[in-house]
C-alpha cells in the first residue's frame, strides 16, 4: 500500500527566519543552535540540524479539526530549511532513529487508532493503519519529548 510521508510547509515560517530574538519572544518562538546530532530535528526538511546550523522553537497547530483531537504543539524549524520533504514509500531517517507515537486518524479529525513504535517499525504500522479504511492520514509524534514529527497519507 502507497504512502506519502510530508513535512511541513515552508512558506508559513519565512516571515520568522532571521527575526531578531526579541522578535521572535513577540512571536511565541526561541531561536537556538544545534549542538549535537541527532537532538534538533526540522519539520519542514525532516533532517535534522547540523551542530551549529539555527532553528526556531515555536507552537503549530498540526490538527485543526473540530473535534477533542484538535492539537497543537512545539516543533524545531531550521531557518536554513529551502524546500518541504515529500516523498513517496520512503521512512526518513528522522523517523527511523526514534520512539514514536503515531495516531490514525479519520477524514474528520478523529482518531481510530494510535501506537507507539520505535521508528525502524514504522512502515509496518502504516500498512497495519491503513488496512483500515476510515484511516485517511497519520500523524506522527517524538514519543518521548511529545513533538510533532510529520504526516502521513495513503499515496
Amino acid at each position: 500500500m502507497d504512502y506519502i510521508v510530508k513535512g511541513l510547509p515552508l512558506e508559513p515560517f519565512l516571515p520568522l527566519f532571521g527575526l531578531s530574538d526579541e522578535e521572535l519572544r513577540r512571536h511565541g518562538a526561541k531561536r537556538y543552535v544545534a549542538d549535537a546530532k541527532p537532538g534538533y530535528p526540522c519539520r519542514i526538511t525532516l533532517r535534522d540540524a547540523e551542530p551549529g546550523e539555527t532553528l526556531l522553537l515555536l507552537n503549530w497547530r498540526h490538527l485543526d479539526a473540530d473535534t477533542p483531537y484538535r492539537s497543537d504543539g512545539p516543533i524545531f524549524v531550521r531557518e536554513a530549511a529551502l524546500a518541504s520533504f515529500e516523498a513517496r514509500n520512503q521512512i526518513p531517517e528522522q523517523q527511523r532513529c526514534r520512539l514514536l507515537s503515531v495516531r490514525a486518524y479519520d477524514k474528520g479529525g478523529w482518531m481510530q487508532d494510535a501506537e507507539v513504535v520505535e521508528g525502524i517499525a514504522l512502515e509496518n504500522l502504516i500498512q497495519r493503519f491503513f488496512a483500515n479504511q476510515e484511516v485517511a492520514f497519520l500523524h506522527v509524534h517524538n514519543a518521548r519529548r511529545g513533538c510533532y514529527a510529520c504526516r502521513i497519507e495513503r499515496g
